[in-house]
């Protein structure tokens, strides 16, 4: 799995999964999903941020890896992007949200230390 943490000064992008979702419903989550065959994860990366956001990320830059249980999900820092973040997927996001990164904390998130990375990605961005 892939995805990418949209920074953008000290905000981040965010998707809202929808509640009836199978796999982690009512949580938020960053843009993003499996990896195909014969993909790289900088490919499976830009594919999956264009199908659900719109957006085409230049310059992805690799930020943390989350290994938990069956989990393998490798995030990418996107700090540049062309396109303007729309949700294209509202069967799978039923919101799309810029967040301030010192009020992530306070959300339903899909994996616990999103919280640390999204600390980690703003921080590189300066």
């Amino acid at each position: 799995m892939v995805a990418g943490v949209l920074v953008r000064r000290a905000e981040v992008l965010l998707g809202h999964r929808s509640p009836d979702r199978r796999w982690y419903p009512d949580v938020w989550d960053f843009p993003g999903g499996h990896v195909e065959p014969g993909e790289d994860e900088c490919a499976a990366l830009a594919r999956e941020l264009r199908e659900e956001v719109g957006v085409v990320p230049p310059d992805p830059a690799p930020l943390a890896r989350l290994e938990d249980g069956k989990l393998h999900l490798a995030l990418w820092a996107v700090r540049a992007w062309d396109g303007e973040p729309r949700n294209l997927q509202p069967a799978e996001h039923d919101e799309l949200r810029r967040m301030a990164a010192r009020e992530v904390h306070r959300l339903r998130l899909a994996h616990r230390a999103y919280v640390d990375v999204v600390r980690q990605a703003v921080s590189r961005a300066g």
